[in-house]
């Protein structure tokens, strides 16, 4: 068993048609993570859906700063529909900054539109904004952010033109945090995860990954939010509606940590109490009760989750937060203006 329907537990951001949508005090059912076990006899092969994500989570819409006039042309205005991380919040070291536009930028105007989007840190570093669409742009530096830095993005977007008849009217700014450097490695083949802070070991679990048949992702996720609860539904996924499947089930399971927008969970499972000795899931990351409660009471948004050794592809950059999946070079690829530095203030 393992999926999806309807949440309970915190709010948290939920998913729209091009990335994160962030709206605030929005409440998403729908599909939802991992449950139990897995049978490697009815599923369908590695390609079949691991999981839909549905966990509520909140979120803050973009919100303009007063402008001057426009010396632009006449047309509709380039908004944002959000930023993340939210102004004020405090995010782990894997947690890139992702603005999603209300409309498409051509290629064209890419160029300007990054250069636009300033991003200010307390210490030197490079990064680089990527495209995953026409209207989501992610920014990273090269390697995860120190713990500690101060990041404030400026998104001076007044005046600025998307290549589709709009212009900026406003200018967008949020800082953030970046805290504790806590980081997770997952083995599928060898049933374990290890948690480590600010680079010291701090906790051996063991660990149940997704089955042959339906696998977890490999790749760095950074977390996107956790819930004390969620239902999950293997019905709201796609994988079976028939109560008679072996991969049907409905269960609200505890200690539910988000990896990615398509299901992928770090959790407890009713149908997998004692992991550690084999596949229990379809694709989520099983813990014990206790671990798994020690686990959600840890990590925070942002923090990064990196699993290896499943037979399933690398998780795509932006299903969720997984920018750091990508290479740098891979990263470049999709960058109009190219690695800048950051400016230090």
């Amino acid at each position: 068993m393992s999926g999806a329907g309807g949440v309970v537990g915190r709010v948290g951001r939920i998913k729209n048609g091009i990335g994160i949508a962030l709206l605030a005090g929005a409440v998403a059912f729908g599909a939802s993570g991992c449950g139990g076990s897995a049978s490697a006899t009815s599923a369908k092969g590695s390609d079949a859906p691991v999981a839909g994500s549905t966990g509520a989570s909140t979120s803050a819409s973009a919100s303009p700063s007063a402008s001057p006039s426009p010396t632009h042309p006449a047309g509709p205005p380039v908004q944002l529909d959000s930023i993340y991380p939210l102004d004020n919040e405090t995010v782990g070291v894997a947690q890139p900054i992702s603005i999603v536009f209300t409309h498409s930028v051509a290629d064209s105007a890419r160029k300007a539109v990054e250069q636009a989007l300033k991003v200010t840190t307390s210490t030197p570093m490079t990064g680089a904004w990527h495209w995953f669409s026409s209207r989501r742009v992610d920014w990273r530096p090269q390697s995860f952010w120190p713990s500690g830095t101060k990041v404030t993005i400026n998104a001076d977007l007044n005046n600025v033109g998307d290549g589709n008849g709009r212009w900026g009217t406003h200018d967008y700014h949020h800082s953030f945090t970046i805290g504790a450097d806590v980081e997770t490695k997952v083995s599928v083949p060898g049933h374990w995860m290890k948690v480590y802070k600010n680079g010291s070991l701090i906790k051996t679990m063991p660990i149940d990954a997704g089955s042959p048949t339906f696998p977890s992702w490999n790749g760095t996720m950074a977390v996107i939010d956790k819930q004390a609860e969620v239902r999950m539904t293997s019905c709201s996924v796609g994988i079976s509606c028939d109560k008679s499947s072996p991969n049907y089930y409905d269960l609200t399971l505890p200690w539910d940590v988000h990896l990615t927008d398509s299901g992928t969970y770090v959790h407890y499972s009713t149908g997998d109490p004692y992991p550690g000795h084999s596949y229990g899931s379809h694709g989520c990351v099983h813990l014990s009760l206790s671990d798994s409660e020690w686990y959600y009471n840890l990590v925070e948004p942002g923090d990064p989750v990196t699993i290896t050794g499943s037979s399933r592809a690398a998780v795509s950059g932006d299903n969720g937060y997984a920018g750091f999946t990508l290479s740098w070079s891979d990263w470049l690829s999709a960058s109009a203006a190219g690695e800048l530095p950051t400016t230090t203030g």
